[in-house]
């Protein structure tokens, strides 16, 4: 089979031991709207595009009518002094052989460029519509548990305890046989839309853990909207436990969506 293909779009990269933040799309799209949050704010350049076979057969409409096949980005940026790699993208593999495919791509590059170590950022499913702003974490080592715990971070004996699908948790465990500390920071978020407000409570975590301040409004504004939605969302719930009709979202309260 066709294996995936990097697009190298500057060839003279030269990092100074960068870590790696991978927020690709998963439950919530907590990951990934950290990741593009930081790439905004940092001004971070497109280095890297990664297309693949294993990706949803699709391309994407731009506003000017054009299309492009959808893919992943790695993006290079520098807060404080110090090189941060980015991963962000369209999809991941719809496929269990992609998986382990492009994952070990995107190791071949953290071993290129010495990468020390990996953050992968999701969202951890609750199935309630309240908000609770834990961050969830596992690590491939003891010693990196104990260091990521002085930020807050949980971990909880044997969570998630469905096991992690998917890049977040496999660049976690396979990382270790490339010599590279790496930990997944799960927000708790309802798992049912977009969720701006468990982003805000990973991104907080993160900066602090990268020495780093970013300007969170465009995110607080994005969790305010949310937050108006999940209201109406709880009040449907209710009204459904009390017998009264289904009310649904219009579609203005649901616009930004998509």
């Amino acid at each position: 089979m066709q294996q995936s293909t990097l697009v190298r779009l500057k060839e003279d990269l030269e990092l100074k031991k960068p870590i790696l933040v991978v927020g690709l799309p998963g439950v919530g799209l907590v990951g990934k709207l950290v990741v593009e949050h930081l790439v905004d704010e940092l001004e971070a350049e497109k280095v890297m595009e990664i297309y693949s076979p294993h990706f949803p057969p699709q391309v994407l409409v731009n506003k000017d009518s054009t299309v492009r096949p959808v893919n992943n980005i790695i993006y290079h940026g520098k807060a404080n002094g110090n090189d941060i790699l980015f991963l962000v993208g369209d999809h991941q593999s719809t496929t269990s052989q992609g998986h382990y495919e492009l994952c070990s791509l995107y190791l071949d590059i953290a071993e290129e460029f010495q990468v020390p170590r990996i953050y992968t950022l999701g969202g951890y499913p609750t199935g309630k519509l309240t908000s609770d702003e834990t961050v969830l974490g596992v690590a491939n080592d003891t010693k990196l548990i104990e260091e990521i715990k002085e930020y807050g971070v949980e971990f909880r004996e044997s969570e998630p305890s469905g096991g992690i699908v998917g890049a977040s948790g496999l660049l976690v465990a396979f990382s270790r046989m490339r010599g590279i500390d790496a930990a997944c920071l799960m927000g708790m978020t309802p798992g049912y839309l977009m969720d701006p407000k468990s982003a805000q409570s990973l991104l907080k975590v993160l900066c602090k853990m990268l020495e780093i301040e970013v300007n969170m409004d465009s995110l607080e504004k994005k969790a305010e909207e949310m937050e108006s939605i999940l209201e109406k969302l709880k009040e449907k719930e209710e009204q459904q436990q009390q017998g009264y009709p289904e009310v649904k979202p219009t579609e203005e309260d649901l616009r930004y969506i998509g």
